[in-house]
């Protein structure tokens, strides 16, 4: 009877702690930052490494200076030079002087700024080619070729389909409300048009989005990820739920060659055999987070190369993070309280090059990571094998070479943070949108996203970048085998460009 009672109890306190944590992931705080979820590490931020700060000094040391506060971006007090100005003069209504009627001269002016903006506009653009013959001969009739267009036939310019795709991939505004703004302005266009619109653009983009794939592809390390996607199923009415996985590259972290981009890939599922054969060619090293499907991936003879896993400390982190919010555990704030030390030293070290970041790692992370092995082996044998805190040690054992593979590269990152962050906006856009059409929409949706979210990346305008990129694809400009000078990070704008067949 006593054991029957334990049992019972037992089950109602891992039932009340899965309530705790539904109650928490519905009402609670998302962040994970040490500040909140630890009340002794206000100091800590786990959330963003560029904000954490420094560790406290010890007793009888001089404190240590305040860390530099980050420069503001915001325009207090003066708007960006490059913005066109439209000079609005007040003068009074008379310069005569009210005493002795002399003309006044000016001695000085008070200037002020105010930030305007023009909404969008819809204008016809009415292309005139007139035709020419010679009367005396009447040999012939001359008329300049009509331009090429994105869509022959279409009463629509290419900067008219750039908005309309830059506003949904960009912006993840979806096509049914575009189509209820352009009514707005006496516009009426269905949203069926504005979908092919949209494929078309992925047709004539399909090319560059080939080549940035394969631009991340041919570096040492890159990011994958995975998130679901879905898709109306053609003739049955019903949505199923299809994958995209994310491959990215961002070598800012320590000043490395590659510039910041990702790719989507749209799958019909997430087994190994999709990203088997996504990284057929590939070797290198992945970061990634512990799916099972990449693990498959790392085999001996493997005639593209060997592949490294280097797994994410930030996914190993949540799990503490998550627990420690509904346990309240002293177990679980110390394991939280170690991983916020990596955090801390990878701050300091964030935008240098690859062998400091490995000298400093070595000197400093490496005794933490030992810290935290030890504590993990000490634990695991005083827990019960079913209780969640026992799950997630076994799950840093199974993946610790992974884990602390960061401590040997200087150029891998602690964690695969950059790659999620790009999920977010598939997620916003999945959120705003429910599903894609069908599975061509989830390929144009891809090759769309990939492009302008890596736009956003090296930090151009998605409308501006687009807008230039088709027209120059469209009216021939640049050729295939000429695409990769309109890769975000090598584009320059229109202005800038030698015009072809001229010396730069």
């Amino acid at each position: 009877m006593t054991f029957r009672v334990a049992e019972l109890e037992a089950e109602l306190e891992a039932k009340s702690r899965l309530l705790n944590t539904y109650k928490a992931m519905l009402f609670g705080r998302r962040s994970e930052k040490a500040r909140i979820v630890l009340d002794e590490q206000g100091c800590l931020d786990l959330g963003d490494l560029s904000a954490i700060a420094p560790a406290p000094p010890a007793a009888n040391d001089d404190p240590a200076p305040k860390a530099a506060n980050r420069k503001s971006r915001r325009n207090i007090g003066a708007l960006p030079k490059h913005l066109p100005r439209i000079i609005n003069v007040i003068e009074p209504d008379s310069t005569q002087c009210a005493c002795c009627q002399c003309a006044m001269h000016k001695i000085g002016e008070d200037v002020s700024e105010a930030l305007d903006i023009v909404p969008a506009i819809l204008r016809v653009i009415a292309t005139v080619r007139p035709k020419y013959a010679c009367r005396a001969c009447e040999g012939g009739i001359v008329q300049a070729p009509a331009p090429r267009r994105m869509i022959e036939g279409s009463m629509v310019t290419t900067s008219f389909i750039a908005w309309v795709v830059s506003q949904r991939f960009a912006w993840y505004l979806p096509v049914y409300r575009q189509a209820q703004m352009l009514s707005g302005h006496g516009l009426q266009i269905d949203r069926s048009t504005l979908s092919r619109m949209v494929k078309r653009a992925a047709w004539w983009l399909d090319g560059l989005f080939d080549r940035q794939l394969r631009f991340i592809h041919s570096h040492h390390r890159i990011y994958v990820d995975e998130t679901r996607m879905p898709v109306l199923e053609a003739g049955r009415g019903q949505v199923r739920i299809d994958q995209f996985w994310a491959h990215g590259i961002d070598d800012r972290s320590w000043n490395g060659p590659a510039p910041p981009a990702v790719c989507y890939i749209y799958a019909s599922s997430r087994s190994r055999l999709e990203i088997t054969k996504q990284l057929a060619s590939y070797k290198g090293v992945l970061q990634v987070d512990g799916y099972t499907a990449y693990k498959h991936l790392v085999m001996p003879g493997r005639e593209a190369g060997p592949i490294q896993l280097a797994f994410c400390l930030a996914h190993l982190r949540r799990r503490f993070v998550d627990l420690h919010k509904s346990t309240k555990s002293p177990l679980t704030e110390q394991f939280i309280a170690l991983f916020g030390q990596v955090y801390r030293i990878e701050a300091d070290i964030r935008g240098t090059s690859a062998e400091h970041r490995r000298s400093v790692r070595q000197e400093q992370s490496r005794p933490v990571m030992e810290e935290l092995k030890a504590l993990c082996d000490a634990t695991l044998p005083r827990l019960s094998a079913k209780s969640q805190l026992a799950e997630h040690i076994r799950y840093a054992h199974d993946h610790w070479h992974g884990l602390t593979l960061f401590l040997e590269d200087g150029r891998i990152d602690v964690d695969s943070n950059m790659i999620e962050r790009q999920m977010r906006p598939v997620a916003i856009g999945r959120r705003n949108s429910l599903f894609a059409g069908n599975e061509g929409g989830a390929r144009s949706w891809a090759v769309l996203a990939s492009l302008l979210q890596t736009a956003k990346l090296n930090g151009l305008d998605p409308f501006t970048w687009l807008d230039d990129v088709l027209t120059r694809i469209v009216s021939g400009e640049v050729k295939n085998n000429d695409l990769d000078q309109l890769l975000a990070w090598n584009w320059k704008p229109a202005a800038q460009t030698p015009q072809i067949g001229m010396a730069a």
